[in-house]
């Protein structure tokens, strides 16, 4: 009996390492696809110096990589309806030369000012605020845009939050109740008072309102075009990134609003979008997870 109970823990040891090599090996291959350099940065778990809430839903919807990459297509396309935002990408940004790069540096600003110090996440803030303050220019309507002024701002961080918890709330791998939707937008409006956005929403409610009002404010300029064809068009060559990539782009499209949808000229095909596109991104969104362990919170 010893030696069944020695062979069957040997078994299980070995198992355990296979699996964390290739949990290591996978994640390390997907970091090199989105031009990610170097190890994740461990998360600060001290309350008293933490930027975000230790416990809180910011760090528990940001963990789940799958609905992150999902819901930060979505944000990407949905921010292009905006002229100042889209001239200002167009006109100072170098994401078709290099995109990862570009890539790398929203994981790391969005990955600093969730799981890392206050002192971390205010200098990458701060940061960010000096490159913007050079982002000046006129849009395609001939009106003047700057980067850091704050309804721009308050645009993206609508966009980027609205979407990151609509992927949470379809893809992720908890159901998300009414109050801890609205604690995630109250964290998240933090990080957009430090960066100068004028009166960030801080409900769910309060959120997809603002992000309606700003509807007679969008138009989407050629340059917004041409950038929606990169996105969705992607880098990737090989056949099983391209699959994938295009399931993940099917997944982000799918949780736009109808009118951000209408404004990018992309059509709604509610058939194969319900029987094809969401079942195909929750297996995606498993096989992701099985794969790469979602980054530690304080409650896991």
């Amino acid at each position: 009996m010893g030696r069944w109970s020695s062979l069957r823990d040997l078994g299980a040891t070995t198992t355990n390492t296979t699996v964390q090599h290739l949990r290591a090996d996978a994640l390390r291959r997907l970091r090199d696809v989105m031009g990610l350099r170097g190890e994740p940065p461990l998360p600060d778990v001290n309350p008293a110096t933490a930027y975000m809430p230790v416990d809180g839903m910011a760090r528990r919807i940001h963990s789940d990589l799958p609905a992150m990459i999902i819901g930060g297509l979505a944000s990407l396309l949905l921010q292009m309806n905006h002229p100042a935002a889209m001239a200002g990408v167009a006109q100072f940004s170098m994401y078709k030369q290099d995109p990862l790069g570009r890539l790398y540096q929203t994981a790391q600003f969005l990955g600093t000012t969730t799981f890392g110090s206050r002192d971390d996440a205010l200098a990458v803030i701060n940061t960010v605020r000096d490159v913007h303050e050079g982002v000046r220019g006129t849009t395609h309507l001939g009106e003047p845009y700057w980067a850091n002024d704050p309804r721009t701002l308050l645009w993206v961080h609508c966009a980027e939050t609205a979407m990151f918890l609509r992927a949470a709330e379809l893809y992720g791998p908890r159901v998300i109740s009414a109050s801890e939707a609205d604690e995630y937008v109250n964290e998240m409006a933090h990080v957009a008072r430090d960066l100068g956005a004028a009166e960030p929403p801080t409900t769910r409610a309060e959120l997809f309102a603002m992000l309606e009002g700003f509807r007679p404010e969008l138009d989407l300029s050629d340059a917004g075009r041409d950038a929606r064809n990169f996105v969705l068009r992607g880098v990737h060559h090989r056949p099983l990134e391209v699959a994938g990539y295009a399931t993940l782009c099917a997944a982000a499209v799918n949780i736009l609003p109808g009118w951000g949808r209408h404004l990018l000229g992309i059509p709604r095909v509610p058939l194969i979008e319900n029987l094809a596109v969401r079942p195909a991104a929750l297996a995606a969104a498993v096989t992701l997870r099985l794969a790469i362990p979602g980054a530690p919170t304080a409650s896991t």
